[in-house]
């Protein structure tokens, strides 16, 4: 059964406009979602500490399923959002962002959430100096990217607008 190699669909050389800025963007988009994710964390956790109160702190011992429901969260969050028609995240879509294989298929759900595995991965064994990577490969990928075979670029719309000005001609 014969493998089918597919090259890469996006080339720096070819289309400067679909990665430039990308990186600066990509940082926001995450502080973005970063909090996304956060607030109902933190709502849940008020909510346990009154029903505590509420309760004469019996209902505190569900503070133990907020950290599992939290990654739970995050792992459904990335999966369904990177996955959905417009493969990024509500951070990503803010910053004109999108996420794609390298030979140019849109994400779905697994990819997402595996993206968001790896990316808490590669980040707490190898500590955060592992974001330099995207410094030293033309198409500013990281680690887990690369891992996965995934690239962060300007969406459509930004991309037309960056060649309609001329950035890069």
């Amino acid at each position: 059964m014969p493998i089918d190699v597919k090259p890469h669909a996006y080339d720096p050389g070819t289309s400067p406009e679909l990665f430039e800025g990308v990186l600066a963007r990509r940082v926001l988009a995450f502080a973005i979602d970063f909090v996304v994710i956060a607030i109902p964390i933190v709502l849940a956790a008020m909510f346990i500490f009154a029903f505590g109160v509420v309760t004469l702190g019996i209902g505190w011992a569900l503070y133990w399923i907020l950290s599992p429901a939290s990654v739970i969260w995050a792992i459904c969050y990335f999966g369904a959002t990177l996955g959905g028609p417009r493969s990024a995240t509500i951070g990503m879509r803010m910053m004109d962002l999108e996420m794609r294989t390298w030979y140019g298929e849109p994400a779905y759900f697994v990819l997402g959430a595996m993206h968001a595995i790896a990316f808490w991965l590669t980040v707490s064994f190898f500590t955060p100096f592992i974001l330099l990577v995207c410094f030293f490969n033309q198409r500013r990928r990281l680690l887990h990217d690369i891992i996965l075979g995934t690239v962060v670029i300007n969406n459509a719309a930004r991309a037309q607008s960056l060649r309609m000005a001329g950035v890069h001609a």
